[in-house]
């Protein structure tokens, strides 16, 4: 019998390390080591045994203190440190221009995309498409734009197949033969009018009646007021090093190859509700980057689209880093990160309110980063997480949560067993206004979008500029960029 019920959607799982309590395998480690030595220093010295007690408490003390959100005390004190350090160095400040000292006084992009650059090529329906590279990754990023259709005025069925197919579409990245990340962006901005002025005044008629033309010059100069557009873009992003110890691709085999793959990619988009989706082209790109970096470009981007922008032009002339926001060009923004997917089983449209316009917001940008474990690490994955889960529970059986994250980590365990994909992804929200003075405002409506969508986030402190890039359709992988190892963040 059919039922009306309307399918739920959870059990997201945040990885954690097997410790004792708050401590991971590192902190773990590091108390075990300790109390060895300090029994062997009892065996010698008493008085020097309680020292050696004292000297592990303080030591112990930063990985034990975590706040609400679940950071650590280390982490938020090595944060301070690295803002400290950097400012120092003047590494917050970015000019650009024919004042500064940019070669031949380019407007480059800053931070992590300072040493990226923008190659072309043509896939196999012979169309052109834009690559952006960062050379200390070794990743080549193309950009999908979509006109996704959205969920008003469609059926319930429609919308529960729109999202089993983007689950499909997101499983089916991990087969993808050094794929490594994925990114959803979806960026709600003012609209100026200009295409609607243009595919009117394309389309009239000289010899029309002339009050037909006085409507619909009526509607160019009344419609667009107070309206949003709202784009979707799709980012899929490949590593020359496909895995440890294979061939390294250079950038021709790269383009060649990924070109090949760019139209199974959109073919795959097509039932999601991604609407048509195609390439962006290098200028596309890099007006699209222009205009997050000066939201006051944006008329004149749109306005004059028979002049190509380079990507050396792409950035602002000049950026600001601060603790808690970023100020670039015209614009000011805040930048938001997951640091709690929601709890529960939610809907399949939580997300509606935190991706819609917002009045109080002049830009805000949503986006979601994929990065896909392959098959054969998924299967060791979710029964290592089935092991670290137990691990816990016996080490604290009268925990509900602990007990919860058991059948949670089972269910995983089975549902990868049946074929489904393991993900890794989080959230990146920036909210850009055009004032110093609308930051408040603006910074308080993210936290209101933020209950309704079941989200915390949390505002990256001390890293708004990387967050800001990261949020741009790009293909920046965070990780990749920290200097710490992966296994020794995994265990702390």
């Amino acid at each position: 019998m059919a039922s009306d019920r309307e399918p739920t959607y959870g059990n997201w799982r945040k990885p954690v390390s097997p410790g004792i309590g708050r401590l991971g395998l590192a902190g773990t480690l590091m108390l075990m080591a300790g109390l060895v030595v300090i029994t062997m220093i009892a065996m010698v010295s008493p008085k020097a045994s309680a020292l050696g007690i004292v000297v592990l408490a303080v030591v112990m003390l930063p990985l034990v203190i975590q706040d609400a959100q679940g950071r650590t005390a280390l982490q938020s004190l090595t944060a301070r440190f690295n803002w400290w350090w950097g400012r120092s160095h003047g590494w917050h400040l970015y000019r650009s221009g024919p004042l500064s000292v940019t070669s031949r006084g380019s407007c480059r992009l800053p931070g992590l995309l300072a040493r990226s650059r923008l190659v072309e090529g043509r896939d196999s329906y012979g169309r052109p498409f834009a690559l952006v590279v960062i050379p200390s990754t070794r990743h080549y990023t193309a950009v999908f734009e979509c006109n996704a259709e959205g969920a008003a005025l469609v059926d319930q069925d429609q919308v529960d197949a729109w999202v089993a197919h983007w689950g499909q579409w997101l499983a089916s990245l991990s087969y993808e033969p050094g794929l490594v990340a994925a990114s959803v962006t979806i960026e709600t901005a003012p609209d100026t009018g200009s295409r609607l002025k243009e595919e009117v005044y394309a389309n009239l008629d000289p010899n029309a009646p002339e009050l037909a033309r006085a409507a619909l010059e009526e509607i160019v100069w009344n419609y667009p007021v107070g309206s949003a557009r709202v784009s979707t873009r799709i980012a899929v992003t490949y590593a020359a090093l496909p895995q440890p110890g294979g061939k390294r691709r250079d950038q021709e085999s790269m383009v060649r190859e990924i070109g090949m793959r760019i139209p199974g990619l959109i073919s795959g988009l097509e039932m999601t509700g991604a609407g048509a989706a195609r390439p962006m082209t290098a200028d596309q790109l890099a007006r699209a980057v222009r205009i997050a970096y000066d939201p006051t470009a944006q008329p004149n981007m749109e306005t004059s689209e028979d002049q190509e922008v380079r990507w050396e032009d792409a950035g602002p002339v000049a950026a600001q880093e601060s603790w808690d926001h970023y100020v670039h060009d015209s614009g000011h923004s805040i930048t938001w990160g997951m640091s709690e997917a929601p709890r529960g089983e939610v809907l399949s449209n939580v997300m509606t309110g935190l991706v819609a316009p917002h009045h109080d917001i002049d830009r805000k940008r949503v986006t979601f980063l994929f990065r896909p474990h392959d098959p054969a690490s998924a299967a060791r994955i979710v029964e290592r997480d089935r092991r670290d889960s137990r691990f816990r529970l016996d080490g604290n059986a009268s925990a509900a949560r602990n007990e919860i994250d058991v059948m949670k980590s089972d269910q995983s365990a089975i549902e990868e067993a049946r074929g489904a994909g393991v993900t890794r992804f989080t959230i990146l929200v920036t909210a850009t206004v055009h004032s110093a003075d609308q930051l408040p405002v603006a910074a308080a409506a993210v936290d209101t979008l933020a209950a309704p969508a079941r989200l915390r986030l949390r505002r990256m402190y001390g890293a708004q500029a990387s967050s800001f890039a990261a949020a741009l359709p790009l293909g920046i992988v965070l990780p990749d960029h920290i200097q710490i190892p992966a296994l020794v963040r995994e265990s702390l």
